[in-house]
């Protein structure tokens, strides 16, 4: 408990006697209570927003619905019956109610059992269904209860907490005798099933405390964990207290501090948490985040978002309750799992054995006389695979001396020697890296690692808080090395066999978000502390620059390949002139892959996999020519056209026919794809004629910057709405668009390229019939401009809703390719891209080609423009107009009224 918070006292707001009365003399007993309840509610709610004591706000509820159930039950003819019993249990059965959590009673019969009192519990029930509380509850004798507890320890667990609320004072005790007896489950039986049940919560939520909408009961590291430690002690050893935990040995008085002030933190949370949403709510939604990092006093500090501040909060709390979990825990599977067997001993060093399987200091006193222990144990840790994890006495050493990791111990040859050997020991680094982070010596031998232990950026497109992303990439570059690494991700997995210092990579990995949330650029700051780091572990100055140089440009590969149009080799060249050899490219390339891997689940896909190979490939290619090479684009255009055209000519077209069509395009359509793809482009189109359809081309790519989606090529008579119909009807025909080109000549003829998936990410070949469907209804759609449909206004997914923000737009001149481009920031909704196309339709520009980016509730799209003649939009007025147009509508959408600031360079 808080002392210096105010205690509510349910006595003071509830007068017992007054309620009686009212109860009495009213008609229907529902009213006073249920108007007393709504005042109560409304009372605890003020006083929780006041900061009053949660712990006496909770158990407050639970005496007060005590008091209200016990009145009812006295009130009603259930009140002269003495062979019942109205019992609390479950979480009310501990005394612990929130705003509106469900109140779980066991209706105990005696050996007549409850026929006489049909009516009268019918009644009961109905009136607390009316009263609007959420009643869980059961009528059973106690051999039922003893019979279905034998089946389901969930229902043996909520027994084991009852408290009697009214009724017969001897049934509740003849059951709490029967239930903690092996009548039911012996405490073996009991203890494995609890921990299946916990295995399989924590399986449901990922198996980590960090997720973006945690569950307060339910994920790793919440209530449930805790409640399952004194479920399982209380089973075990008869508790009634959770303090009594210390009498035992099972909790140190600094652990049961932080069980409770984990817990009191969560309650919190909790708390709040069901005053916004006016329900029995335990998920952290996001629509609920804000509001209660305001009721919880968490404010911005330093740039970072008050809700950050309050999920970090959270992060941190649950990580250290996850560690108490996982001592005690393994201290009651000793206890009582495994009391019975044979000691197995193997000793390692002088320091450290392996005792049935979990790795324990020699003594508890190894660490203090040899501080460096606390590196060493996690490289044994790694050496030895078939262990199961650290004995709990030796964790509760390691907090106890994790105290000696200063600023002396970290300078220490000793300790930056093992912490290196640890990144050059072939093994799981990413798993013992986790133990490390666990059990608090990875933040504290690496404090620029700590700062961000349970950061999260309030949005959908880092999915993880930024040390979990960092641990995955980590796990990324590990996994490079195994047989499905090699699946996953084939060039990167080839190329990390290759490198001649891994370390470096896993260091570059480590350090590449650290700096994140000081302010400033974080690759620039995170790339001097690595090179401190570099140095003080005693790198080379070759490879301290090489490792800084990563860090620093870490973002440079993956931006370019994203926002920039690859298939242009002065784009090419232009990146590779940043890259100071192939082995910093090929660092560079692992880093990039493994980044963006482990950033979202749904943002690594076949579409970006394939656009940072090419960018490797090419890059590579120009590195190894010499970057100073000259370069003709006439003559790349001049050679594609010649291999082309022998290829069409070998199938027997003309080069009339050839040129029929080459003559309607600009000189791009010979730049964008492979060679075979033109032919295939070309072929189709000759093919075509003079029919008046629209031509639709669907087919499956493998190989190229395309691999592994569908690729859709529209060959029609211009039309002004062309991008903004074609769009609309591939967002109607629920397709994901990740890459658009429009292709328009001198003739009178468009060649639109669309690169697309399918809702669950795949390319059509899956389904023929679908692909089918797709083309037949693109030549319906877009044969006739009076047959183009309106935009069809989907509902916005719930979460998008909560990550409004204002469009940015910038615009600038690409003067390489002598056009215009346009950056799009903005939220994420059905239609954009008709939008958008619509918006630069009535602005007179054309689209010359587009680079679709989505990034969780944020959309990023580079859009190439040029005007009706074809050249750059070089008059300022334009430019402007077009950005308050795009700023204007699409915050409309959003529902925002704000338009961000301009950015235009002509």
């Amino acid at each position: 408990m808080d002392h210096s918070a105010p205690v509510f006292d349910p006595e003071q707001h509830l007068d017992t006697t007054a309620l009686a009365d009212e109860i009495r003399n009213a008609p229907s007993p529902g009213v006073p209570v249920r108007r007393h309840l709504e005042h109560l509610q409304k009372v605890m709610a003020d006083a929780f927003r006041a900061g009053t004591d949660v712990r006496s706000l909770v158990h407050g509820r639970a005496r007060i619905m005590d008091t209200v159930l016990a009145l009812l039950w006295e009130h009603s003819p259930l009140g002269e019956a003495q062979d019942l019993s109205l019992v609390a249990v479950g979480g009310y059965g501990r005394g612990e109610l929130h705003p509106w959590s469900d109140i779980d009673l066991l209706i105990l019969t005696g050996e007549a059992g409850a026929q006489a009192h049909e009516e009268a519990l019918s009644d009961f029930l109905t009136l607390l269904w009316d009263l609007g509380l959420d009643i869980g509850h059961s009528v059973r004798s106690i051999e039922e209860c003893v019979s279905t507890a034998r089946e389901d320890a969930t229902i043996l667990t909520n027994m084991l907490e009852t408290r009697l609320i009214a009724g017969n004072t001897e049934l509740p005790g003849e059951l709490r005798k029967r239930v903690y007896s092996s009548d039911t489950l012996s405490d073996r039986e009991y203890f494995a099933a609890k921990r299946r049940e916990q295995q399989q919560r924590h399986g449901k939520y990922g198996a980590t405390e960090y997720n973006l909408e945690p569950n307060l009961k339910a994920s790793p590291g919440a209530l449930r964990d805790i409640q399952t430690i004194i479920w399982v002690a209380r089973r075990h050893f008869g508790l009634t207290d959770p303090s009594d935990l210390m009498q035992f040995a099972i909790l140190s008085d600094e652990e049961f501090e932080i069980l409770r002030e984990g817990e009191t933190f969560l309650w919190q949370l909790r708390f709040g948490l069901q005053i916004l949403a006016g329900r029995n709510e335990n998920r952290l939604l996001f629509d609920y985040q804000p509001d209660l990092a305001r009721m919880l006093g968490f404010e911005e500090q330093h740039g970072r978002l008050g809700v950050e501040l309050m999920m970090q909060a959270y992060y941190r709390r649950v990580l250290a309750l996850a560690e108490i979990t996982d001592v005690i825990l393994q201290h009651l599977d000793e206890e009582i799992l495994r009391a019975d067997e044979p000691e197995q001993i193997q000793p390692i060093n002088r320091r450290f054995q392996i005792r049935n399987g979990y790795l324990e200091a020699s003594n508890t006193q190894v660490f203090a006389y040899a501080p460096y222990a606390l590196l060493e144990i996690f490289v044994v840790l790694a050496q030895h695979p078939e262990v199961k994890g650290i004995r709990a006495p030796t964790i509760r050493a390691i907090r106890a001396h994790r105290h000696l990791i200063d600023d002396a111990f970290r300078q220490n040859l000793a300790c930056t020697t093992l912490f290196m050997e640890l990144l050059r020991t072939p093994h799981e680094l990413d798993t013992t890296l986790s133990y490390m982070k666990r059990y608090n010596v990875l933040g504290r031998y690496l404090p620029e690692f700590g700062s961000i232990i349970g950061q999260m950026q309030y949005d959908l497109f880092h999915v993880y808080t930024v040390d979990a992303h960092t641990l995955r990439v980590i796990s990324n570059m590990v996994h490079m090395q195994t047989a499905e690494g090699r699946e996953q991700f084939p060039l990167a997995s080839r190329l990390s066999h290759q490198l001649p210092k891994p370390e470096l990579l896993y260091v570059a990995g480590l350090f590449h978000d650290v700096a994140k949330g000081r302010g400033g650029d974080h690759s620039e700051l995170g790339a001097i502390d690595a090179a401190r780091f570099c140095e003080q572990h005693h790198l080379s100055d070759r490879d301290t620059k090489l490792v800084a140089w990563l860090i620093e440009n870490h973002l440079l590969m993956s931006l370019t390949a994203q926002k920039c149009d690859i298939s242009d080799p002065a784009i090419i060249r232009e990146f590779a002139r940043k890259i100071p050899s192939k082995v910093h490219l090929v660092y560079l390339y692992i880093l990039t892959v493994c980044d963006i891997a482990a950033t979202n689940p749904s943002l690594w896909n076949t579409w970006r996999d394939s656009l940072l190979r090419q960018l490797y490939i090419e890059t590579r290619r120009v590195l190894r020519q010499g970057i100073d090479s000259p370069f003709d684009r006439n003559d790349w255009i001049r050679a594609t056209c010649e291999e082309a055209r022998d290829m069409l000519r070998s199938q027997g077209y003309s080069n009339e026919q050839i040129d029929r069509v080459w003559n309607t395009l600009d000189d791009d359509f010979f730049l964008q794809d492979a060679t075979v793809d033109i032919v295939w482009q070309t072929a189709a189109i000759i093919r075509h004629g003079d029919n008046p359809d629209p031509l639709v081309m669907i087919r499956d790519t493998t190989g190229g910057p395309t691999d592994g989606y569908t690729h859709i090529i529209i060959y029609m008579r211009d039309r002004a709405a062309l991008f903004a119909a074609t769009t609309a009807v591939l967002e109607q025909l629920h397709l994901n668009i990740v890459d658009a080109r429009i292709l328009s000549g001198e003739g009178p003829y468009n060649l639109s390229s669309y690169v697309v998936v399918d809702e669950q990410g795949q390319p059509l070949g899956k389904d023929p019939e679908r692909r089918d469907h797709i083309r037949d209804r693109l030549v319906e759609e877009l044969d006739d401009p009076d047959d183009y449909p309106a935009i069809i206004e989907r509902r916005v997914p719930r979460k998008l809703k909560h990550f409004a923000f204002p469009t940015e737009v910038t615009i600038s001149t690409d003067t390489a390719n002598h056009r215009t481009m346009l950056e799009v920031v903005t939220p994420d909704r059905p239609g954009l891209l008709a939008r958008i196309g619509r918006i630069l339709l009535d602005h007179h520009m054309r689209l010359v080609s587009a680079k679709i980016a989505t990034l969780g509730e944020r959309v990023e799209d580079i859009f190439f423009v040029t005007d009706e003649r074809g050249n750059p939009v070089e008059d300022p007025e334009a430019c402007e107009s077009v950005r308050q147009a795009l700023c204007q509508q699409l915050d409309e959408v959003a529902g925002l009224n704000g338009h961000s600031e301009q950015e235009i360079t002509i």
